[in-house]
């Protein structure tokens, strides 16, 4: 917080389409989708009519014991664009709730059917889930961890897929199969205690955009099925469309117990997440009152009907729009605006998985010596790329695009030079 006695807080006045606004007229080009929820601009043409429209009908409305149109019309929706078999919805008011949410499910689950002793997790190294107790625990980047560890719950934590780490001439896939013996050891040895494995699938975002081959996805839905544990993935960063697909988990052909879903999901308009489940896990809970194996999880805005309306007028822009196939020259454009960035000689990779780049600066090239953090270059690289109009918000000292899908060529190259000038900007000694 001290930062701002020296770097203000910018206040924004509107936003319209992909850029920003500041009171003093200044523009910034919102190449993070406003940490990843913005989808298709701001002030959305579609989105701002169908939130006018339900707000002359309802607002809010009690989620126990009552409903409305638009919560039922989005869980038709999620459950027909989603993968086969999740066939329920449950809906939550942010994205670590809709971790919580998974991850008690899961645990609930097995206890109703009498396996009391499972009341583990399995997660992956460098995985980052939010930042609630439950969520926080189920992650692994230390810097948000640390600090709370004496309040979080155990958890099985296995080596990351982390392409990063291949060999030289090693490929994604022959990398990420390979890391998978690790989990399937941890499975082996486990999977009586484990509840789920929950994951991001291909990409960790927070984890300083690490992405990983889909390969990975499919060996670990066959070994949850082999060990009988629940899979769980954390669709929330890289969910609708991110990832080139509208799902990273359609890149594996896989379906997972429970999908959860946020940020993205009303393109970024109003705090809405889902978790999707197969009917399977509702089974286990549907049963007179007297047996008392209900699910227990309310919040006062689930199910929020503004909200709500803002997701079906976000799934209805893809589907009318033919916006996942956009986005694949949206996609190669980008790559090709990044191109030079690979010789660069302070930026050990650039790395993209569908609308998702990220190019990592380093100290020394060949040896991937990192920067120390404490010198706080991707610092320099979002104060320097704000003084030139665009917002970027390294994770440490990796650079990363994830601009909203309306964005144009033009544009993109304009992230790209600015980004090239920042890293020239931030590697000065």
């Amino acid at each position: 917080m001290k930062d701002h006695e020296t770097f203000p807080l910018i206040p924004i006045k509107k936003g319209q389409g992909v850029w920003l606004e500041d009171f003093d007229g200044n523009r910034y080009l919102d190449a993070i989708s406003s940490w990843w929820v913005n989808l298709f601009g701001h002030a959305n043409p579609a989105i701002n009519a169908a939130l006018k429209d339900q707000l002359d009908t309802l607002e809010q409305v009690i989620f126990a014991g009552f409903t409305h149109e638009a919560a039922v019309e989005l869980a038709e929706k999620l459950v027909a664009i989603t993968p086969k078999g999740l066939s329920r919805c449950f809906y939550a008011d942010n994205g670590s709730s809709a971790i919580e949410v998974a991850l008690k499910m899961s645990f609930h689950y097995w206890r109703n059917h009498g396996q009391t002793q499972k009341t583990k997790f399995i997660t992956l190294e460098n995985s980052y889930h939010g930042e609630t107790l439950g969520a926080l625990a189920v992650g692994n980047v230390q810097l948000y961890k640390e600090t709370y560890a004496p309040l979080l719950m155990d958890v099985i934590t296995v080596p990351s897929p982390d392409c990063y780490h291949r060999d030289p001439g090693e490929s994604w896939a022959d990398y990420s199969t390979r890391r998978f013996a690790l989990m399937e050891q941890a499975l082996q040895q486990h999977s009586d205690t484990v509840c789920a494995v929950i994951i991001e699938p291909l990409v960790q975002c927070a984890g300083n955009m690490r992405m990983y081959d889909p390969v990975y996805l499919e060996l670990l839905r066959a070994a949850c099925d082999k060990y009988n544990v629940h899979l769980i993935a954390d669709e929330i960063a890289v969910g609708f469309g991110r990832t080139g697909t509208l799902f990273a988990c359609e890149q594996a052909a896989i379906s997972p117990d429970f999908m959860c879903l946020s940020k993205g999901l009303t393109g970024g308009y109003l705090p809405l997440s889902a978790v999707l489940t197969t009917d399977q896990v509702y089974q286990a809970f549907y049963a007179d009152y007297q047996a008392m194996s209900a699910f227990l999880h309310s919040h006062s805005y689930t199910g929020n009907a503004l909200a709500c309306r803002a997701g079906l007028a976000t799934i209805d822009i893809f589907q009318q729009h033919g916006i996942i196939e956009k986005n694949k020259s949206l996609a190669a454009i980008m790559a090709k605006a990044t191109m030079r960035f690979h010789d660069h000689p302070h930026v050990s990779e650039v790395r993209q998985t569908g609308m998702m780049l990220a190019i990592e600066m380093v100290k020394n090239k060949h040896t991937r010596e990192p920067y120390p953090w404490q010198e706080r270059r991707g610092l320099k690289v979002y104060q320097y790329a704000l003084s030139k109009g665009v917002l970027l918000r390294p994770l440490g000292n990796v650079i990363y695009f994830m601009p909203p899908y309306i964005v144009t060529e033009e544009e993109l190259r304009l992230i790209a030079e600015v980004a090239w000038q920042g890293i020239q900007q931030a590697v000065k000694d």
